[in-house]
């Protein structure tokens, strides 16, 4: 696990800003910061957070090490910037039509198939958020999605951070999915082929109805043992039925 915020606060921020020394007489430099970054984008898409290394980059860029940490100093920096940057994906719901609640299943969507692009994403804590542009822009869009619907200030940073959090938890459980056979070199269909008989051996027929009726069912629905994307949609649907509900209790109580 990464965490977001761990390098030296004051070159995150001039980095996440493109806040520039003054350029020095001389060549024309090799490299730039927005190259470096998006380098270790292609690299962690491709692999993850735990390969990605300045060296590793370098590498890729044909330079020398040394040279990446005249424009980025750590790693812990770089991790900011391209977390920033990655939000730049994201398309705000401001043009979604129908009112807050598809505004929000859009901003739900929006992340979960950021998620997806790039899983890296998911092996960052940010209890300290990179504060650049991206990341407080999106803020401010997602914002607008609930402003004047007669939530208090509290309740509507607590409305995005449940919808956003749900995204970011049902992506984590389907990344996870998709990573299983890469990590453990057997499919689903494997895995059931080398547990199925020995369940058949240990479990007494009709020991567990419940769980053999729905869980047959969930599983031929899903195609799988679990569902992730119907899991994400399902939970995001109840999520915007209690918001509804909360939104109906604040405007009748006026």
């Amino acid at each position: 696990m990464e965490y977001s915020g761990t390098g030296d606060p004051k070159r995150s921020l001039e980095l996440l800003w493109g806040v520039q020394e003054r350029p020095r007489r001389g060549p024309k430099p090799k490299l730039t910061v927005e190259r470096i970054v998006t380098t270790a984008i292609e690299l962690a898409d491709a692999a993850d957070l735990d390969a990605l290394s300045m060296r590793r980059i370098a590498d890729e860029l044909g330079v020398a090490a040394m040279s990446i940490y005249t424009y980025v100093p750590s790693k812990a920096e770089l991790i900011d910037v391209m977390m920033d940057r990655v939000l730049g994906e994201l398309v705000p719901p401001d043009d979604v039509p129908g009112g807050w609640r598809p505004k929000l299943a859009h901003i739900a969507r929006q992340n979960w198939d950021l998620y997806h692009r790039h899983p890296w994403l998911l092996q960052i804590s940010t209890s300290r958020p990179p504060m650049g542009p991206n990341l407080i822009g999106k803020y401010e869009y997602e914002l607008r999605a609930v402003d004047g619907l007669g939530l208090t200030d509290v309740e509507m940073d607590s409305v995005i951070s449940l919808v956003t959090g749900h995204a970011q938890s049902s992506a984590r459980v389907s990344v996870n999915a998709a990573q299983a056979e890469r990590r453990t070199g057997m499919t689903d269909e494997q895995w059931w082929e080398a547990t199925g008989p020995v369940l058949g051996e240990v479990l007494e027929p009709g020991a567990y109805p419940l769980g053999s009726r729905v869980g047959t069912a969930a599983s031929m629905a899903y195609g799988g043992a679990i569902g992730p994307e119907h899991a994400f949609e399902f939970g995001l649907d109840r999520i915007l039925d209690g918001i509804a509900s909360l939104i109906t209790t604040r405007t009748t109580s006026e």
